[in-house]
Order: structure tokens, then sequence, then C-alpha cells
């Protein structure tokens, strides 16, 4: 990592905080930090439960729990355990709690205001797409992977979203009972592995692993959610999956994909796979790849 793009993250972070008067532990002049005032915003209309809470704003229990007794000695806030599942706590705002939460959102827009107020047009244009554009990079640098089990509930999620996209995009449409064999059992050790990439706890895209001892192993099911694509991740799916098959000690990874998936090729290309003679009778295949671990 270059010392000067880590400077500049630190300075950026720096200017930041102080525009947005985060140095000050009366933020926005309502005399609480910016964490209590952050997590009221968080907690909603509606409520929040603790665990999604946590999950969101990236908070370890300790803190959380600090946090919202503090807001529950201010009266903005009650916790209470779920009706229906007493495992679960659940934080919801009082009317007072709703009514800060009011303000905080009108002093949020002053706070705004005030940063654009002083540019030119075209000096907030630059502003605001800069602002936008640093937003998708820093949620893309927030995502996390981890092997999961393929019979969990974010699994078969990012399947039957998988599978849906391929139907709407191959010309014939897509049954997966028609395709080769990557169900639950395959892609579980020691047979295969899952890897989920998430992005604040919701399962964003996947990319999976069937291994068949010295013989190359193959790459299946990758899928990127449209909500996070533009963030790199089918390129950083793919390293996870390299690192983990590099782990095992695989030596080729295999695959195969359907014509119409232009920007699969592309990345797959890009990454380091060469197209090479049908491997399987794979019946949605057009292009079969492969690429050797070093």
């Amino acid at each position: 990592m270059k010392t000067s793009a880590v400077q500049q993250v630190r300075s950026f972070n720096r200017i930041v905080a102080e525009g947005i008067g985060a140095i000050d532990d009366r933020f926005l002049g309502r005399g609480r930090p910016m964490g209590e005032s952050r997590l009221l915003w968080e907690i909603g209309v509606g409520g929040a439960d603790l665990r999604t809470l946590r999950a969101r704003l990236n908070l370890d229990s300790g803190y959380l729990s600090r946090t919202l007794a503090s807001l529950e000695q201010q009266g903005l806030v009650v916790v209470r355990t779920h009706p229906d599942d007493r495992r679960v706590r659940r934080a919801s705002l009082t009317d007072a709690g709703a009514d800060e939460r009011s303000e905080l959102e009108k002093l949020s827009d002053a706070v705004a205001c005030r940063l654009l107020e002083p540019l030119s047009d075209e000096q907030r244009r630059r502003l605001v797409a800069a602002m936008s554009e640093v937003e998708r990079l820093l949620e893309a640098s927030m995502v996390r992977f981890a092997i999961e089990d393929p019979n969990s509930k974010d699994a078969r999620w990012c399947f039957g979203q998988y599978f849906a996209e391929l139907n709407t995009r191959f010309d014939s449409g897509f049954d997966p009972s028609l395709s080769l064999s990557a169900d639950a059992r395959d892609l579980t050790a020691p047979e295969g592995a899952l890897i989920v990439a998430r992005l604040h706890e919701n399962p964003v895209g996947c990319v999976a692993l069937k291994f068949h001892g010295e013989s190359p192993s193959e790459l299946k099911r990758m899928w990127v959610s449209q909500s996070a694509r533009g963030f790199g991740l089918g390129r950083r799916l793919i390293e996870e999956a390299e690192k983990h098959a590099r782990q095992i000690g695989v030596r080729v990874i295999r695959l195969e994909t359907n014509r119409t998936l232009l920007e699969a090729i592309g990345l797959y290309r890009r990454s380091g796979y060469v197209e090479v003679e049908a491997f399987n009778s794979e019946p949605y295949a057009h292009h079969w790849f492969e690429k050797k671990l070093t």
C-alpha cells in the first residue's frame, strides 16, 4: 500500500469530520456525541433489532449497549425483548426520540447546505458527483467474504437470484435441473465450498467451488447482485475463490459459461482464464475456460 494513498485517506477523513462537526461531543449542537445521534437515525421510526444495528454500523456489543443505555436515560429510546423470540431485543424511539430525530434531520440538512452554499454551481456539481463516487467506493471496501453453508437462507436466496437472472438472459431460458450438478452436497467441504459476499450483513454475491481431488476444480455459481455491480465485486469473488483453492492445494480451476454473459466472459479473461476445448457436456455452455494457479 502506497504511503501517499494512506495519507490522502487520512487527510480526507479529517476534513470530513471537521466539515460535519464530528469532532464536537455536542454534535449538531444537541448535547450528545455523534454516535448517539447516528444511532437515533438508524433506529428510525419503525425501530430496529439490536443485532441489525450492530451489523449495520459495525459496532461491538459493549459500545452499542452503553450508547443505548445513555439514550434510554435521556428518554429517547426504549429497548424491549421481542414478543415472539426472547433472544431478540429491539430498540424503538419514544415520542421524544422521534421528535429529536426529526430535529437532527433538519440540522443535518442545514450542515449540508452550509457546505454547498459557498461554492459555485459548477463546484457544487463536482463535489456532489465526487461524494457519490466516494460513497460507492467506500461501500465496495466494506464488502466482506465468508464460507457459507449452501443450505442457509442467504445461500438459497443467492442461488434463486442467480437462476432467475440466467433464465432471463439465456436465449432458451434456464432450468437448473438440466444443468450439471452443483447442489448443496457438491458445495460443502470436502467436496466443495460456497463463498458469500455481504455488505452490511446482506448477501450481495456468491461464488462456489467443486473439488475433484488431483483433477482440476470447477468454479460455479458466480453471481453479483445488481445493487453491488460496479464495485469490482466479481473480480474479488474470483480472487477469494482462488485463494481458498490454493489453500487446499488446487492447481487448476476450470469453468464454463454461456455466450450471452459477455461481462463474465470479459472478467474471466482479464483474470487470467484461457479459453480451452469443451471439457464437459454442460448444455448451457458455449465457452470453457481454465487457469493454472501459481
